[in-house]
């Protein structure tokens, strides 16, 4: 049975899905004794900040040459100084790079020698940052095991490791763990070859005498797909290096589904495979470059899903996963703005769909053997304002999860009885994630729990009796107490008087007066939420006396799927709006001052605060861009780039709609830098990162520097081995994450030296 899915995170065609994640939270890792942050901890520091940006502003920055380029699209004109650094033979690069061409290699090693001197003298700091973070992390923790029959799967890390090792245990007849562990993959001794090393699938055969995983060695999402034998141990078979990292295996534990990734990095079409055979069958090719492809089991295994679409419209064909010779199912054809799932039980399939503007999604019932189209009854009817956000099928149960009012919910309804209940839970702001294991034929729903304050809970939850167990809880071997933290829920209003969430983690001894500083995080973009989630490295900004604060902005779905609506295309604007209203109604109730904030951004987020920094610049003491994508309009207009054409969609056509173009322009933040001050900038790239390429930041910072009109800051940091996410071990991406903040506590006069 596979894992919760959301319908509206089924295709990765974003820009941030990949940096979301690491913005919001470290799934797995766990936080450290709180150092209480006073008004005269904050004065004391102050002056050092000061000194250290004086420095810093001493050194000259690298001169980045302006080479024009003249653009003509749709009857309109611009000039692009920059383009010259996106490398023409920027494919390559992505699979290899070592052949960046010269000039670009020397502009970016440039700049990070500039970042890495100016940032020097807080070298210390970060190792504080860093140390303190990995404080937080239990180093040789593990998940909570889950059973399938007479196994128990898991993962764990050793003490000072990296990657995951993934481990199982035979289970007893009573249905409990016995005996000795064995280790079916070594993460660290895996990645030992590589500077870079991430994995994108580990999954077992229906017999559990095999694996099929998939890993990416140099950031560039290019998956090499592997057939492991559990008995031996080893590598049987290699059948590609040109993988997706979606993958699924047919009930009879020979024939895997794969999805192929074309030059452009597009996922274009799903191979079937014997794995003892080199001989691959296409059963599936996308023609249209717009829509992406996932593979897929039904939660009761009957089906294996391709599934295809764009942002906003969705398409799956099902394959009999007892009999892969079968001829294909197609559910519904692709309908323009209709999007739906599937999720199997054991009295149906159920369809989450927006079909027929059911604008916050409704649920439809299907036979299992024929769910298509027209075999389709309302099951659960729309309810404006109440998003389901996704399914989850077992035998007996069908579970939902929920969002309204910004806050999430979990829904358990017997599908033999048709009874339903709510799972209660009880601070101002958390966020819930589900997993069904396994098994299809249990009672046992696990779900994690956790708050800004509150470190991640893992509980089993029999769905009868509706008796909860704790089977874990995060962690933190430095120490946590939840109770020296506040968390807030706030409703701001924004401009046009739509009311805003916002949610605050602070120090309870922090004085709400305006001299806290304060870090905006914000995204805002493809229907994505940002949970209330507990992070090991926020503590370390919220401890000096930080305020760290989430602006669910239009464009995520936050408040339902039409906050989402309400936040792209032409109305797009409304996301950059919501983030600086909540930033002033932030300074107007005094948990901090004009220019105490450091705004912070990753991938479609890195828009967002840059859309920001050029709409209200005085607000702002600094800004991060996390692999930002900030060249809109060129990124967007370029439809041979991997994500462009899925991307019209969110942000609209400018290569052939003059008013998208347009509005488009208006927006951009590269485009829109001009001739004003700005808060101290810092942003990140990674060479072989396919969703935000990695002449987007360093463009911006280009321009930004060059326009100007203070001697503020403008640092460029680029990890030359890794793509979106940044370094791939857990650690390593602390060491980039301490980087970040070690910026905004400068900026924000926190730095101590």
């Amino acid at each position: 049975m596979s894992a919760f899915r959301s319908h509206h995170v089924l295709f990765a065609g974003g820009v941030g899905l990949v940096l979301v994640a690491l913005a919001a939270c470290e799934s797995g890792s766990v936080p450290e004794s709180p150092r209480p942050a006073t008004e005269s901890a904050m004065t004391d520091t102050a002056p050092t900040s000061s000194a250290l940006i004086e420095r810093a502003l001493s050194f000259t920055p690298p001169e980045i040459e302006a080479r024009p380029v003249t653009i003509e699209q749709l009857g309109r004109t611009r000039v692009d100084n920059y383009a010259w650094l996106r490398d023409d033979n920027w494919q390559q690069v992505m699979r290899d790079p070592s052949v960046l061409r010269a000039d670009i290699r020397e502009m970016l090693e440039a700049e990070n020698a500039y970042h890495d001197e100016v940032m020097s003298p807080l070298k210390a700091l970060e190792e504080r940052l860093f140390q303190e973070m990995r404080g937080r992390i239990k180093e040789d923790d593990s998940s909570v095991p889950a059973r399938d029959r007479e196994w128990f799967y898991y993962s764990r890390f050793r003490e000072g490791g990296q990657y995951p090792i993934f481990a199982r245990r035979p289970a007893d007849e009573q249905g409990e763990i016995s005996g000795e562990e064995i280790i079916l993959f070594d993460g660290d001794a895996e990645a030992e070859p590589y500077d870079y090393f991430r994995l994108a699938a580990f999954e077992h055969s229906p017999d559990q005498r095999l694996v099929a995983w998939a890993v990416d060695t140099n950031g560039s999402e290019y998956y090499t797909i592997r057939i492991r034998d559990l008995a031996s141990n080893e590598d049987i078979a290699t059948l590609t290096d040109e993988g997706y990292g979606s993958l699924v295996w047919a009930n009879d534990s020979r024939t895997l589904y794969w999805v192929w990734r074309d030059e452009s990095a597009r996922p274009k079409r799903v191979y079937r495979q014997q794995i003892d055979s080199a001989e691959r069958e296409l059963v599936y090719e996308e023609a249209d470059d717009g829509f992406f492809i996932n593979v897929d089991r039904t939660d009761g295994d009957s089906w294996v899903m391709v599934a295809t679409g764009d942002h906003t419209t969705s398409e799956i064909r099902l394959y009999d996963a007892n009999n892969p010779a079968a001829e294909p199912l197609l559910v519904a054809a692709r309908q323009q703005d209709v999007e739906y799932s599937l999720t199997e039980t054991g009295k149906g399939m159920f369809i989450l769909t927006n079909v027929d503007g059911a604008v916050d999604f409704k649920i439809m019932r299907a036979p299992v053997d024929d769910p298509r189209r027209e075999n389709w009854e309302e099951f659960l009817e729309h309810r404006p304002g109440v998003y389901v956000t996704g399914l989850m099928g077992f035998e007996h149960w069908l579970v939902r999860s929920e969002r309204a009012n910004a806050l999430p919910r979990i829904i358990v309804r017997n599908v033999d009885s048709g009874e339903q209940y709510a799972i209660a839970f009880e601070e101002e702001a958390y966020a819930l994630g589900m997993s069904g294991g396994y098994e299809f034929a249990t009672d046992e729903l696990r779900f994690t729990y956790e708050s800004p304050s509150t470190p991640r809970q893992t509980w089993d939850f029999d769905m009868a009796t509706r008796e909860r167990t704790l089977r874990k809880t995060q962690e933190i071997p430095s120490g946590h107490d939840p109770e020296a933290y506040t968390v807030r829920r706030l409703n701001i209003t924004a401009r046009d008087g739509v009311e805003v969430p916002v949610t605050l983690l602070h120090r309870a001894d922090v004085a709400i007066d305006g001299s806290p500083p304060l870090l905006l995080y914000g995204y805002g973009a493809y229907g994505l939420s940002m949970p209330a989630t507990f992070s090991i490295s926020n503590l370390s900004l919220v401890d000096r006396g930080m305020i760290y604060a989430i602006a669910h902005v239009r464009g995520g779905t936050d408040k339902g799927y039409g906050w989402y609506l309400d936040g792209k295309l032409d109305r797009k604007t409304n996301t950059f709006n919501d983030f600086v209203d909540a930033g002033r109604a932030l300074v107007e109730a005094g948990y901090t001052s004009e220019g105490r904030m450091v705004a912070f951004g990753g991938s479609a987020g890195g828009l967002l605060v840059g859309a920001a920094m050029n709409q209200a610049p005085e607000l702002f003491a600094g800004v991060i861009g996390a692999v930002p994508f900030v060249d809109v309009l060129n990124t967007i207009s370029d439809a041979t780039l991997p994500l462009t054409p899925p991307e019209w969609n969110e942000w609209g056509n400018p290569i052939t709609d003059e008013a998208a173009y347009d509005f488009m322009l208006s927006y951009s933040p590269y485009d829109q830098v001009s001739a004003q001050a700005y808060p101290h900038l810092l942003a990140t790239a990674g060479l072989t990162d396919p969703r935000v390429t990695y002449w987007e930041p360093a463009k911006w910072v280009a321009r930004v520097r060059e326009l100007r009109t203070d001697d503020g800051l403008t640092l460029l940091r680029t990890n030359m081995g890794a793509g979106h996410g940044g370094a791939s071990g857990r650690f390593d991406s602390l060491r980039e994450r301490a980087q970040d903040y070690t910026f905004a506590l400068l900026v924000a006069g926190l730095a101590d030296d």
